[in-house]
């Protein structure tokens, strides 16, 4: 390559494997080395580490430089995250180096952004782009050892004593070894299983770990066993405090593999692999690989390759993004198996958005008013009961609020409590204000499904939202064994007590017994339900997805909404998945889907949702949530989105406006 056409780079975070970095784009063929960002540029060694160089004051500032193509950010694994998504908005191709980010949802974060911005980004793991690796892969190809069975590899050393202001040794900096060294040993073995089937990678279909948490409260050795659907069987370790041999075994039916320090294959600045095998009966040969290139000038190739063939991530054996995912949540388990959470993603020390800005109400979702609210409500509502912990969660909660998002769906039941405990978490550490948003809350669900349960169940419910009251209750679930005025009761003392300040009403309840319920509180004085949290959508309900479900979608449903003018708060209101390829008349292997959605009537519903869908160019899970939202009743949507993308999926299918006409087609 000219000079003119090199990959011009810039590094963020000038330590020890920013230098090692540096000499890989100094022996690279496409790149050069133009900028280091510090926050202390006056430090004498860095033209010296870093010769040729300009140091650039601040990591912002080598964001806003024109003369900067990619970045490389080298910071500690706190902050991947947050600079490789100011460097994606600044338009800046961006190299991480390894973890990508402290889980698999931040992850996603990073990819999101990179594909919205069409820029490259990529999870800097540098032995899978070393040919040795590819040499490894072709082995396992050939059946050299048979059928592989077991793998067992490890990344360990030890620090010698524990030294608690050593990033490795920090909580706070999410230190450890899992997160710096046990990504390696997992991304090998979910590699060697994924070739074993001809595919780049294979996720595991169940991971357990164990691990020793020192006094600093990071991992300080831990093992995991992942099971992969193929029957493999995969041992990994890592260490900071005990040497292993590190070696990588893959044990085949007919011999073994192994390789010692396989993530240095042939060394810093080249020289020669080795690959050992090991058959049944003695015989052993040793495969060479020869390399005068330097280790880490493969990743900055690759990268370089990728940007000028204007793709967004690695070819394989390269991290794609969706390998630095299933890599990072092999790791997430791995992490919980062991109670290892750092200070960092907890609510008290997350207090701004993954891009480390404070969050800020949106006003680009539509509002509508609804009767018994004094506020504007977003036209869906969000849910979130899918994510497992508050980094997670925060995630999408940032994200629709600054959205304009002002509706946000919780239960009791939810994550046994851990969905209302996030969304008070998130609520707080944000300071958004109480009156700004419009909580939902529900409460005696089966089996506890009881008038006398309410009260203690929304004492807890709001204890861990971190409020007073919520905007909106409902009865999770029915109990017709129970008089209906009984339930009434219970919910007019929680609205009188003020900690009820909007409709209620019951979720998965019956016409009849929400008319009963109506007429006796009106006969007794009481507040009357006003809303009502039914499945409702394109697709007809046929079966209940779980039992007690109620469906409100079929005609006589719409009758009687369109009547009384009742509010519904529709769960599932994208048919879970009918709208989308997962579902077919020539695919039958997903039960739920063929027992709760599969129909005549909701095929034709489907097939002219494309059909609309190609005509507004718009995808047909676009049609049926407007669907939903034009119906002549008042229909909230709560969606479910268990990524960003998902949510912006669904945010974009607002602007669209079906006329009544195209709502009767679409009911066939």
């Amino acid at each position: 390559m000219t000079e003119a056409t090199l990959i011009r780079w810039g590094i963020i975070g000038p330590g020890t494997i920013a230098r090692t970095f540096a000499d890989g784009v100094s022996h690279s063929s496409t790149g050069k080395l133009v900028a280091i960002a510090s926050r202390n540029p006056d430090r004498p060694e860095l033209t010296e580490h870093f010769p040729g160089a300009r140091i650039v004051n601040g990591y912002d500032a080598l964001l806003a430089d024109p003369e900067i193509d990619a970045i490389y950010i080298a910071t500690p694994h706190t902050s991947h995250a947050e600079w490789a998504i100011k460097a994606i908005r600044s338009g800046k191709h961006v190299l991480v180096e390894k973890p990508i980010a402290l889980n698999a949802y931040d992850a996603d974060a990073i990819f999101h952004e990179a594909k919205k911005a069409g820029v490259f980004v990529g999870e800097a793991f540098m032995y899978r782009l070393h040919p040795q690796t590819a040499k490894l892969i072709e082995l396992i190809r050939s059946n050299v050892i048979g059928d592989v069975r077991i793998i067992r590899t490890s990344f360990g050393f030890n620090m010698g004593s524990v030294t608690p202001e050593h990033r490795l040794f920090a909580n706070e900096l999410a230190g450890g070894g899992i997160l710096d060294v046990g990504g390696y040993p997992v991304s090998m073995a979910r590699l060697i299983a994924g070739a074993v089937e001809g595919k780049s990678f294979l996720e595991p279909e169940s991971v357990s770990g164990a691990g020793h948490l020192g006094q600093t409260g990071v991992d300080e050795w831990a093992s995991a066993i992942l099971k992969f659907p193929n029957g493999i069987v995969a041992e990994v370790s890592c260490s900071i405090m005990a040497d292993q041999d590190n070696t990588l075994r893959i044990i085949g039916s007919q011999g073994r593999i192994e390789v010692k320090d396989f993530w240095f294959a042939s060394g810093h600045e080249g020289g020669v692999g080795k690959i050992e095998i090991f058959k049944n009966g003695g015989k052993h040969e040793c495969v060479e690989v020869a390399e005068s290139s330097w280790l880490y000038s493969f990743e900055v190739d690759a990268t370089g390759k990728a940007i000028q063939e204007k793709r967004q991530e690695f070819a394989a054996p390269g991290m794609s993004w969706t390998d630095s995912i299933g890599n990072l949540r092999v790791l997430d388990q791995w992490r919980a198996a062991i109670g290892l959470e750092y200070g960092v993603e907890k609510a008290e020390k997350r207090t701004k958005t993954i891009s480390s800005t404070p969050a800020k109400a949106g006003n680009a979702l539509p509002k509508r008013t609804i009767p018994g609210l004094t506020k504007p409500i977003s036209s869906v509502a969000l849910g979130f009961e899918f994510f497992p912990n508050f980094a997670a969660g925060s995630l999408t909660l940032d994200a629709f609020y600054e959205a304009g998002g002002n509706l946000f769906d919780t239960a009791y039941i939810y994550g046994g409590g851990k969905t209302e405990e996030i969304f008070g978490d998130w609520h707080t550490s944000r300071n958004v204000p109480r009156e700004d948003i419009v909580l939902i809350g529900k409460g005696a669900h089966s089996p506890l499904c009881y008038p006398d349960v309410i009260n203690t169940q929304l004492t807890q419910s709001l204890d861990r939202l971190k409020t007073d009251y919520v905007d909106v209750y409902f009865m999770h679930r029915d109990n017709t064994d129970i008089p209906v005025g009984e339930f009434v009761d219970a919910m007019d003392v929680e609205v009188k007590a003020g900690r009820i300040r909007g409709p209620f009403g019951g979720s998965n309840w019956t016409r009849e017994r929400m008319d009963e319920a109506i007429a006796y509180a009106q006969k007794n004085g009481k507040a009357a339900p006003g809303a009502l949290s039914n499945n409702f959508s394109l697709a007809e309900m046929l079966d209940p997805i779980w039992a007690g479900c109620v469906a409100a979608s079929d005609d006589q449903w719409k009758e009687w909404l369109n009547q009384k003018q009742m509010p519904n708060f529709a769960w599932s209101s994208q048919g879970r998945g009918f709208f989308t390829d997962r579902a077919g008349r020539d695919k039958h292997d997903d039960e739920e889907m063929v027992r709760v959605w599969y129909s005549e009537r909701n095929f034709v519903r489907r097939e002219r949702a494309i059909e609309l869908g190609q005509k507004l160019g718009r995808s047909p899970i676009h049609i049926a949530l407007a669907y939903v939202l034009a119906q002549p009743s008042p229909v909230i949507p709560l969606i479910g989105p268990r990524t960003l993308g998902e949510l912006e999926d669904s945010l974009s299918a607002l602007d669209i406006k079906l006329t009544p006409d195209e709502v009767k087609w679409l009911e066939a």
